[in-house]
């Protein structure tokens, strides 16, 4: 079976100037990082699915971006895999003192705080940002960053007392579009009162405990499935369901909504 060591080598060899593959050479950092982010979209895919095999073979693809950076680090002799698993190793008993230590952790909200807290610490010491947002990554999906930042902020007492006035602030950005379309507002304008309504729209999701991302994700399948079954209900009865008018495709929309519930 397969080590990690034969993993590496293998990585070494894509990677050889002379006798690797042409597009694996010529990657760097940047040209990565959004293959990294898919296949990480990959493993959720594959676990929301409940598809073990599928999981299997994207962990695989996950690991084999860690691979990569490590291996491209290590060319520029800033560090390679195995610092990447001793740092990892360290992390994990160093915010685990309940487990690794004698610290207290009767229950997972304590767990959540002495994690925090000692995030805290650690970024104290190598950041001169003292700002509670301080150490979010502008890298993730920004549905993601406004879920953390929303977090963070509700950790300094900054936070809504309850569901009503975030469902209130959500109708009133929604009006501000509204408006914002009705005085023929320009592109920037609408992006910026969109972009409202979207970061209280998380704020609502967070509020009621319900994960956005899985919220988003499960929308896109429903809408995805309905639509799918739109276009089969069409070619079942003889049409072209891209030349219908929308008034003929509402209707195979609600019909659809009705079998599925």
């Amino acid at each position: 079976m397969a080590s990690i060591a034969d993993l590496l080598d293998v990585m070494v060899r894509l990677r050889d100037p002379e006798r690797g593959c042409p597009w694996d050479r010529v990657q760097d950092f940047g040209s990565v990082a959004p293959y990294t982010i898919e296949e990480a979209y990959e493993v959720a895919d594959a676990i929301a699915r409940g598809d073990l095999p599928a999981l299997k073979d994207e962990l695989g693809d996950l690991l084999f971006q860690v691979v990569f950076h490590a291996r491209m680090a290590e060319e520029q002799g800033a560090f390679a895999f195995a610092d990447v698993v001793q740092a990892l190793h360290d992390k994990l008993i160093r915010r685990h003192p309940h487990v690794f230590g004698d610290a207290p952790a009767d229950d997972i909200p304590a767990v959540h705080a002495s994690w925090e807290a000692i995030k805290r610490a650690e970024r104290a010491s190598t950041d001169a940002d003292t700002s509670a947002l301080a150490g979010i990554a502008v890298g993730l999906p920004e549905w993601m960053r406004a879920l953390k930042l929303q977090k963070r902020a509700a950790r300094t007492g900054y936070e809504w007392p309850s569901v009503a006035p975030v469902a209130a602030k959500l109708r009133e950005e929604l009006a501000e579009v509204e408006a914002e379309l009705a005085a023929g507002a320009n592109a920037d304008r609408l992006e910026d009162e969109i972009g409202d309504v979207l970061f209280v729209a998380v704020n609502l999701a967070r509020h009621v405990e319900v994960d956005p991302g899985a919220a988003l994700r499960r929308a896109n399948a429903k809408f995805e499935r309905r639509f799918r079954a739109m276009e089969a209900l069409a070619v079942a009865r003889g049409q072209d369901f891209g030349e219908l008018g929308l008034d003929a495709q509402e209707a195979l929309w609600h019909e659809v909504k009705q079998q599925q519930g």
